[in-house]
């Protein structure tokens, strides 16, 4: 485990030991079941651009976690607590920023440190929540469409009870079918290495590159 995440797991036990209790995680308003839980898959895809080349500085952060027929992730309420303080603290630590402007570059993936992209939150959330015990299979990257229609990435955290995403634009954490996005495509939970289509619109590599939004 590495320097900063094992401060944040640190500070996560004492932020989960004095947090109120929630009782069944993220709560959708009004009564009844989640119209949609999952989020449909479509086939296979390109992964993004940004992606690959992430994948080439961290082959290891990349690798299948060798369960083929991952499951959707049983969350306690230490593990709700655990995610939801992952989130506001990565979006409380780290500035927005373009590639552009931190890297020179259109696009370019990595671990946030100060400051960075959404895919970059997005990235540092998986890592961190992995440190935590949270399985690989449960964490998806996933790019979407915003409502300006600009590309934007999150991190899909897939739960027995359905899928939810961590945001950089938001503290709490939101249900898939709540988010005003269209969904793109992800990560496998078979494979990291592997993308799936979640039939929102065009799939193509390009449509990523140089195209997330920061904030």
């Amino acid at each position: 485990m590495g320097t900063y995440t094992a401060a944040a797991a640190a500070l996560l036990a004492l932020a989960a030991a004095s947090a109120p209790a929630m009782a069944a995680g993220p709560q959708r308003d009004g009564a009844g079941e989640m119209a949609t839980r999952f989020a449909e898959t479509r086939g296979g895809t390109l992964p993004p651009v940004g992606f690959v080349t992430f994948c080439g500085h961290y082959p290891k952060d990349c690798s299948a976690s060798g369960h083929r027929s991952a499951l959707p992730m049983r969350m306690p309420v230490r593990r709700w607590q655990q995610a939801a303080e992952v989130n506001r603290l990565v979006n409380a630590k780290v500035a927005p920023v373009s590639d552009q402007e931190l890297y020179g570059q259109n696009e370019y993936w990595a671990y946030a440190t100060d400051a960075g992209d959404c895919e970059d939150y997005a990235l540092l959330k998986k890592r961190m929540l992995e440190g935590l015990g949270f399985p690989r299979s449960a964490l998806l990257i996933t790019v979407v469409r915003d409502e300006k229609n600009d590309g934007h990435a999150v991190l899909m955290l897939r739960t027995q009870q359905g899928d939810f995403i961590l945001d950089n634009r938001r503290d709490e954490i939101r249900h898939w079918s709540e988010l005003d996005y269209t969904y793109l495509k992800r990560q496998s939970e078979a494979d990291p290495r592997e993308w799936v289509s979640l039939g929102g619109g065009q799939d193509t590599a390009e449509i990523v590159a140089g195209g997330i939004a920061t904030r």
